[in-house]
This record gives C-alpha cells, structure tokens and sequence, in this order.
C-alpha cells in the first residue's frame, strides 16, 4: 500500500481535521469517499472489459509474470546476448568445485581447535594483559 501504514494514516487524518476544521471536514470526506468509490468502479470496469474482451483466455493468463517488477534489465540483456537457445531444454548444472587452500585461515583454526581438544594445552600469549 505504498509504505502507508496504520500510524501514518493517523497522523495525517488528524492533521487534516486540524487543517480543514470540523465545518469543511465533512465535504472533504466526502469527495474522498467518491473518488475512491470511483477509482474501484473503473478498475473494476476495466478488469470486466478485458475479461469480454479475451473470453475465457483471461482466466488463464498468469498476471504475476507480466509484472514489470519482476523484469531485471541485466537478465534480458544477458539473455539477449548469449549464443544459448532461451527455449532449449535446460542442460544439466555444472557444479565446479573449488581448489582447497590447506593454508586457508578457517582450515588453521579448525586444526588448532582439533588439537587442542584432544588434548594438547591452549596457546599461551605473554603479551596479553
């Protein structure tokens, strides 16, 4: 709903009737109620003329994937660009496996953590305070 939650709405309802006053509050009101009333009634409109319009295609037509939300423009061009067939059977995922670093800092303190649990007694740091 744009971001308009139930603590905003109050706040601004009541900055309106501080605003307009309790004599021009009421006919303001008002034409909000026929604007809105008006709005749904041409939503609803067009959503009818379109059902007329497509027959019996309008029910199975999937409205979330023509949402121009969803479309990410470094995907298309992507797509666009590639030399692979978008309607070709989806080839199996390659999973490339990475080199193991022995040396890697996560892989050191797992050994040194290993062996302290096996026994052996904690590094001891001089320095420390």
């Amino acid at each position: 709903m744009g971001g308009l939650t139930f603590d905003k709405l109050l706040i601004i309802g009541v900055i309106a009737v501080f605003l307009l006053g309790p004599e021009r509050l009421p006919h303001y009101a008002a034409q909000l109620g026929k604007f809105v009333r008006s709005m749904r009634d041409m939503a609803n409109g067009a959503k009818d003329r379109m059902r007329e319009e497509m027959g019996p295609d309008f029910d199975d037509v999937d409205w979330r994937k023509l949402d121009p939300r969803q479309y990410d423009p470094r995907r298309i061009v992507r797509e666009a660009l590639s030399e692979v067939d978008p309607f070709a059977e989806p080839a199996k995922p390659v999973v490339a496996r990475a080199a193991v670093n022995e040396n890697s800092a996560y892989l050191q303190r797992k050994r040194k953590l290993d062996a302290i649990a096996a026994g052996e007694s904690a590094p001891f740091d001089s320095e420390a305070t």
